[in-house]
């Protein structure tokens, strides 16, 4: 009993070792995406930034020690109309020559049920940095394709006026050309690094 009772603290030991352990994890940008949505007229339309990149340093067990780091090229703005792609890079919206990203550095991660954390952080857009509270989703954690993948979403909304995008047109009915709330959707799969995943 006693070699049974020494092997079952080891093997826990061993479990609650490898659950706790930090692992880093980078952004699979095939299997990911950013995209937003905006009221345009009577309707929404949107688009997505096609390059992006970013880090996951997670440890479920300490989340204190868990931390995320997400960076947008602005320029990367896709909504499939040159022409208002053009706009939208421009000094009237992101002026990407000037502010080329979008960044966001959490601070502090805090898990609000078994799938779902709360990440506090800043997030820095067209040169103003503001603190926002992001829920996000972890959809589950596999090995896959070479590696250890750990799958993340989140939908939040913002106010563009906030970061300075104050473009706006009036129309003649009335009203304005565009709304100020901008639904935001990112869909993240991680992956372990090939050195951390064979050891």
């Amino acid at each position: 009993m006693r070699k049974v009772a020494v092997l079952t603290a080891l093997v826990l030991a061993v479990t609650l070792g490898t659950v706790s352990a930090q692992e880093t994890f980078t952004i699979d940008t095939v299997h990911s995406n950013v995209s937003f949505r905006v009221r345009h007229l009577i309707a929404k339309t949107g688009g997505e930034f096609n390059a992006f990149s970013g880090s996951i340093v997670a440890d479920f067990a300490n989340l204190d020690a868990s931390s995320v780091e997400f960076v947008i090229d602005a320029s990367s703005i896709d909504t499939r109309n040159a022409d208002r792609d053009a706009h939208l890079r421009s000094a009237d919206f992101f002026d990407v020559e000037t502010y080329p990203q979008i960044t966001f550095k959490s601070s502090k991660i805090t898990k609000v049920s078994d799938t779902t954390y709360a990440v506090a952080g800043t997030l820095t857009m067209r040169g103003v940095s503001k603190e926002v509270t992001l829920e996000v989703e972890h959809l589950g954690r596999m090995e896959a394709m070479g590696g250890i993948r750990n799958g993340f979403e989140l939908s939040t909304t913002l106010n563009r006026k906030d970061y300075g995008i104050v473009w706006n047109r009036a129309l003649d009915a009335g009203g304005f050309v565009l709304g100020d709330e901008v639904e935001i959707t990112i869909n993240i799969s991680s992956v372990k690094k090939t050195d951390q995943a064979k050891s």
